[in-house]
């Protein structure tokens, strides 16, 4: 069965109560889980990009934007508990080293490596050290920096698999490019997801599944015209309930491909067919 996780990375826009609700529209829609991003603000980014004006609801700077957007452990905790009390997994990309040792404070069972992390071979290193199944995304990525990456996870012996993915906010319809599912599924013989971050509905999310993709990850959002780079780019709950439903429908659609003579034709075979 294809894995559904609710991206809510920031679109919680530094808000718990915010994030209780997205969880609870994930509960609702029947997603298998919710992600969020774990930054060091400090690491991640140069103090001239902290630094450079931006207005936000939480100041003037760069710094103030990115700040007012992480959560620290009290709201993970907060977090944590949460999932638990409505029966969903969480688990998070982390962007730096510290916040991967941060993200072990808990029981999770997946790890995720965000595109822009992929060529970040050292927290790759530190990710397939847990040895726990891991997505890996691969946007605005080569071939050979996939290759890299995946070297690292067959060392470590960790399970994986790849997600085919379009770093752009929002995606271009026609650069899904949906056939790199199979052509990745071919090169690295793993499972491939998508994850996706188009603003048109969730029909690229479907035709990936019938393409083959073994999990799906979009944005989720309370209403597309919150504040947030990523909001434009995300699902609200009416969308959300379709993808999923239309999901797990070609789960069923898609059947075990063996060629067979159902039980409801055999009338219709006896009305047709007049043997000789």
């Amino acid at each position: 069965m294809v894995f559904i996780t609710a991206e809510i990375g920031i679109n919680h826009n530094g808000d718990i109560n915010i994030t209780k609700k997205l969880i609870d529209v994930a509960v609702r829609t029947g997603c298998d889980a919710v992600k969020f991003q774990k930054r060091t603000v400090d690491k991640v980014y140069s103090k001239e990009i902290l630094d450079s004006p931006r207005e936000s609801p939480w100041g003037t700077t760069t710094r103030d934007q990115k700040l007012g957007l992480e959560f620290g452990k009290k709201e993970y905790d907060v977090i944590n508990s949460y999932t638990k009390e409505k029966s969903i997994e969480w688990y998070a990309s982390a962007w730096d080293l510290d916040s991967q040792l941060f993200l072990r404070n808990y029981d999770l069972k997946h790890n995720k490596i965000a595109s822009a992390m992929l060529t970040n071979l050292e927290l790759a290193n530190s990710v397939a050290e847990e040895k726990k199944y891991t997505f890996i995304s691969t946007g605005m990525s080569s071939i050979d920096e996939i290759s890299n990456t995946v070297e690292i996870f067959r060392k470590h012996e960790c399970p994986f698999e790849l997600m085919h993915c379009n770093s752009s906010y929002p995606m271009k319809p026609l650069e899904a490019n949906l056939n790199c599912i199979k052509s990745l599924r071919d090169k690295f013989e793993c499972d491939i997801g998508y994850s996706g971050h188009e603003s048109m509905g969730y029909l690229i999310c479907t035709t990936a599944v019938a393409l083959g993709a073994t999990s799906i990850e979009r944005h989720i959002t309370i209403d597309r015209s919150m504040y947030g780079s990523d909001q434009a780019a995300s699902l609200e709950e009416k969308g959300w309930a379709r993808l999923v439903r239309d999901i797990r429908l070609i789960d069923d659609l898609l059947g075990d491909g063996v060629k067979k003579i159902w039980p409801s034709e055999i009338p219709v075979m006896k009305k047709l067919r007049i043997d000789n």
